[in-house]
């Protein structure tokens, strides 16, 4: 069983959303706010949110966008319960709520809570690496937040198609190592693929990609420009402080 874990208080979006999160293990940062930048949400639209953590993905989503409702599933308990307490300490208890679930589990394991073919986006930030691959925390906890099992994404990937509604959105981000394994998990589920290099700083190989697609959508893979996170001096750039502090989209 996992222990009860310590959280800091931390501001995103230029303090317009505050979160608790665990000071060990997991920490949203950049790719959380990226990642809700990405999703193509307006108003009176759906959004699940695979593996959803404390909340912020969700809530920075929340923020950009009025009159959306965003479902988050998390397979930690403790950590969904935080989230679901984020949500109501910015304002959005009414249209945020977190379910504790596997998304990797069967479907009759939700127990109602989720619905299949139901949201118009669906978006995730899933563990980067796999088990057996990678120097892991001994803490259980921390070790499930960054890992998961061979052929794990590909599941992830069932998932989320099986959520989306026909014509729906997908939105992950991911290491650009994983370029291949997202390609290969998003083929027969989404189209229209568009693939954005996150780059450290210009001329550098890109660290994060932002992968992108439409059920059932036939249209070719595009990819686009990348976007350079810091300058030389290592500020944010211009692109980069509209995302992290302004909290625009990327589209």
């Amino acid at each position: 069983m996992d222990k009860p874990f310590d959280t800091t208080r931390d501001a995103f979006l230029k303090g317009r959303i505050h979160v608790r999160q665990p000071v060990k293990g997991f920490r949203s940062g950049l790719d959380a706010v990226f990642l809700a930048a990405a999703c193509p949400a307006q108003g009176g639209d759906a959004v699940l949110e695979a593996g959803c953590g404390a909340g912020v993905a969700s809530l920075c989503l929340l923020a950009r966008v009025e009159n959306i409702v965003v479902r988050g599933i998390e397979a930690d308990p403790a950590l969904a319960a935080i989230a679901r307490e984020n949500a109501l300490a910015n304002g959005f208890g009414e249209s945020f709520e977190a379910v504790a679930g596997d998304v990797t589990a069967p479907w009759s394991s939700f127990g109602g809570l989720l619905r299949r073919e139901a949201y118009d986006h669906v978006l995730a930030n899933p563990p980067f690496y796999v088990h057996g691959r990678a120097r892991l925390s001994k803490d259980g906890r921390n070790a499930r937040s960054r890992a998961m099992d061979e052929g794990a994404l590909n599941i992830w990937l069932r998932f989320l198609a099986s959520a989306a509604k026909p014509g729906g959105t997908a939105t992950i981000i991911h290491t650009a190592e994983a370029v291949p394994q997202l390609l290969s998990a998003f083929e027969g589920r989404f189209g229209g693929l568009r693939l954005i290099p996150l780059h450290p700083k210009a001329g550098a190989s890109a660290i994060r990609v932002i992968l992108c697609g439409i059920k059932g959508s036939r249209a070719p893979f595009s990819l686009a420009p990348g976007i350079v996170l810091h300058e030389e001096d290592g500020t944010p750039t211009s692109t980069a402080r509209a995302v992290l502090r302004d909290g625009s989209g990327l589209f």
